[in-house]
């Protein structure tokens, strides 16, 4: 439109706004009484405004109309699986993701009567088999075949590597050669407690562990997929997915290596609740809305009842439904780029993105990644940032509607448990203390249980 609307109307100043924000306040403070502190450090402000931009930011590089629905499902049972799959396909599912706790399946029996030419498929490996990850990559697939392999991840979250440090980076370095990739197990970290500062910063530690491992030629081509577990804090979870590519592009230039990387998103499990379980339906909406505006490629979604029911059609059907309907009837797949130019979306991008620099600075130049999972010191950040976020939900200014806000003392679950909802205690020697996720409710729970 060559017509400006609003060319009659005066420019307003931040300034401006700011004095008529003041002026309605009768006397009370601008800064305390408006302007809140997230636990990231950052100060939100009641507007934002373009003249507080030196300059826009350039126009991200993702695409919001390309991103797909995707169904996980665990192998137990080969046929079963199979036949699940198929089923996901026909009612909406474009990829699937197979985790394979054992080498020991048959991949045709898997794959059969799936169009490998439409539904790309992702593989995540509970065990470490360079020679298992040939025979994957050779299968013929025009979508794709992306296999997910995160032995520091896997340390990070058993305590423990797969057999030992030079078995499994030799296992891996045949692995990266074969596939020209590797993967960043990113959610561990947010469903363990940690900020969103920490999360970025740790995802670029992480991956920097393995670029340094290879050498240059090795590392041309090769591409990264990040498993990112997605919040309920609306605009700083779309913020924190955009920040992730502006960090990641700024390690891939040092290395000359593509600054694309593939998003892989999943609902947050630390919010999620045994009481009052619908109201999970409601958080895994908006976190799948934060994941599409914050430009994930793959979204797979979290089933109302996954933290206490074992797989079921209807929890599935239901989790697959939502992305339905945000893609086909709320049209979440029609622009790209959605969030570029909101002025608060983009200043959070900025200084999520600056505070994880200066801490990934922090961790490169005290030895690495690796070298302070090893000392105990990322656990230890994890568990202080976890800890301060408990204290809020116990003292309820971190609301779960249902748990620590209006709950149903009427609402009964003791008999609807198939799964074990809370943290698991395995007294087994490891080598460092594993990163253990854990819910916000969980105390709460089991004295209601307790109570029934």
């Amino acid at each position: 439109m060559s017509k400006q609307l609003f060319k009659a109307f005066p420019e307003v100043s931040s300034k401006q706004w700011k004095q008529l924000i003041q002026a309605d306040l009768k006397g009370e403070d601008y800064n305390e009484t408006l302007i809140w502190k997230t636990n990231e450090g950052i100060n939100v402000k009641p507007f934002y405004h373009a003249d507080e931009f030196a300059a826009l930011p350039d126009i991200t590089a993702s695409k919001a109309t390309q991103w797909n629905i995707c169904q996980t499902i665990f192998v137990a049972n080969v046929s079963k699986s199979n036949a699940k799959a198929v089923d996901a396909i026909e009612r909406g599912a474009e990829r699937i993701k197979f985790i394979l706790p054992t080498e020991d399946i048959s991949l045709k029996d898997l794959l059969v009567n799936i169009n490998l030419s439409e539904t790309a498929i992702y593989f995540e490996l509970q065990f470490l088999n360079s020679e298992f990850v040939k025979e994957l990559s050779s299968i013929p697939s025009k979508a794709g075949i992306y296999i997910q392999s995160d032995i520091i991840g896997h340390l990070a979250r058993t305590g423990n590597w797969f057999t030992n440090l030079k078995d499994d980076h030799q296992q891996f370095e045949a692995i990266v050669n074969t596939t020209s990739s590797f993967s960043v197990d990113v959610s561990l970290y947010q469903n363990a407690g940690a900020t969103m500062v920490q999360q970025l910063a740790y995802a670029m530690a992480h991956a920097n562990e393995y670029l340094n491992h290879f050498n240059t030629n090795e590392k041309q081509d090769i591409k990264v997929i990040f498993n990112v577990a997605v919040g309920t804090n609306y605009f700083f979870e779309i913020a924190k997915l955009r920040a992730l590519r502006v960090l990641w592009e700024a390690l891939a230039n040092e290395y000359q290596i593509p600054t694309y990387c593939y998003i892989f998103a999943t609902p947050t499990k630390r919010n999620k609740t045994l009481y009052d379980y619908n109201t999970n339906m409601l958080r895994t909406t908006t976190e799948c809305m934060s994941a599409v505006l914050g430009g994930a490629d793959t979204i797979c979604n979290l089933a109302y009842d996954a933290i206490y029911h074992k797989d079921n059609e209807f929890g599935e059907r239901i989790s697959r439904n939502q992305l339905l309907v945000l893609k086909h009837e709320s049209y979440f797949d029609k622009v790209n780029n959605p969030s570029d130019g909101a002025y608060y979306i983009e200043s959070i991008t900025t200084q999520l993105a600056e505070k994880a620099l200066t801490l990934f600075k922090e961790i490169e130049a005290n030895g690495g990644f690796l070298h302070q999972l090893k000392e105990g010191l990322i656990q230890r950040k994890i568990k202080e940032s976890a800890a301060k976020e408990q204290e809020q939900f116990n003292s309820g200014e971190d609301i779960l509607l249902g748990t620590n806000k209006h709950p149903n003392p009427k609402d009964k679950m003791k008999h609807e448990l198939e799964l074990y909802p809370f943290v698991k205690t395995n007294p087994v020697k490891t080598l460092i203390e594993p990163i253990i996720e854990k819910r916000l409710a969980e105390t709460m729970e089991q004295k209601r249980l307790e109570d029934e």
